[in-house]
């Protein structure tokens, strides 16, 4: 209790700043384990492939988690303005990423430069100004009827519809699904001003934790797969024990919310929930699309996998903000 009276006499500004004290200390104790873990390994089995194989997606992933943490302090640092700037890069890179996996045609590269150039800096433009109430219908409604009138100026009527639907999944998701996580940073609530910062950790750990929980309960647990020819390990039960976990841990980090501890229950495990149905929608498009991840790793594409990592945010940002706003009645 006192800890958590000490934190709450911290200004915004010191209280961001522990955050992200707690969480590069975090990674630093799991790298330094990881090393000493690596060299006893070593030291007892050399040969074993399948553990060097493990060993090094879980370097990649340790990494992985560096750069992410050092990007969000590098937006941090630089104000609302610099997390705008940063999602845009996220956004267009897995644009990118989504197109370049998908078959498209020459007829679709008018759509795609609207897409690329016009829609997407648009999009955070209006984040960063605040206009939620355009920010919330642009790619909705207006990039929706754009973008086909775009392909038929083209004139290739070769599988028009299935073509445009790919770049507008395209454009919902990696678009406008996360444009949604720096717009938390821009919520306007009363007695909350200057601890964006803390809504979008929040996010990331509440929808982070709940898919760990829901691949090890997967792991454990007899699967009863709901969609088998999309994902075998995806079941009610793994994702009643993901959300579940998620809703726990949201509510253990209410304190760094204005949410109290209720609320922060209901809130987390919304998000949990509609990114673990995300994550299955985006098996289902990879399947489709005929790869395994994102980052094709059989073809110099240019897709680095980026997408593999924060699709599950891509679902949950736009559901938790708009949750939130409504709940709580927040002015567009």
């Amino acid at each position: 209790m006192n800890g958590l009276r000490w934190l709450k006499s911290l200004n915004s500004s010191e209280q961001v700043a522990f955050l992200f004290v707690m969480l590069f200390g975090a990674l630093m104790l799991t790298s330094i384990g990881s090393f000493l873990f690596s060299l006893k390994k070593r030291a007892e089995d050399e040969d074993d492939s399948e553990w060097h194989r493990g060993w090094g997606r879980f370097r990649h992933e340790l990494n992985m988690l560096w750069l992410f943490a050092s990007l969000f302090w590098a937006a941090w640092i630089s104000g609302p303005v610099g997390a705008t700037l940063l999602f845009g890069v996220f956004s267009f890179l897995a644009l990118r990423e989504f197109i370049t996996l998908m078959h498209t045609r020459r007829g679709d590269h008018r759509s795609l430069i609207l897409a690329f150039f016009v829609i997407l800096p648009l999009q955070y433009v209006l984040v960063g100004t605040r206009q939620f109430d355009i920010f919330s219908v642009l790619i909705p409604v207006y990039a929706f009827l754009a973008i086909p009138v775009a392909s038929a100026l083209a004139d290739d009527p070769r599988r028009f519809l299935e073509r445009n639907a790919k770049i507008q999944w395209g454009i919902m998701v990696c678009v406008y699904g996360l444009s949604h996580a720096p717009a938390l940073l821009l919520l306007d609530f009363p007695g909350f001003k200057g601890r964006g910062a803390f809504l979008l950790f929040y996010l990331v750990i509440v929808a982070a934790c709940g898919q760990i929980a829901q691949y090890l309960a997967a792991k454990r647990l007899r699967r009863r797969p709901l969609a088998r020819r999309i994902s075998r390990s995806f079941s009610m039960r793994a994702w009643w024990v993901g959300t579940l976990t998620a809703a726990v841990v949201g509510t253990l980090l209410y304190w760094i919310t204005p949410f109290k501890a209720g609320q922060a229950l209901v809130m987390s495990f919304i998000a949990a929930g509609a990114g673990s149905f995300g994550a299955l929608v985006m098996k289902a498009l990879k399947k489709d699309a005929g790869v395994e991840y994102w980052g094709n790793r059989s073809n110099i594409t240019g897709a680095v996998g980026l997408l593999d990592r924060i699709a599950v945010l891509c679902f949950a940002a736009p559901v938790f903000f708009h949750s939130v706003r409504w709940y709580f009645k927040l002015p567009l």
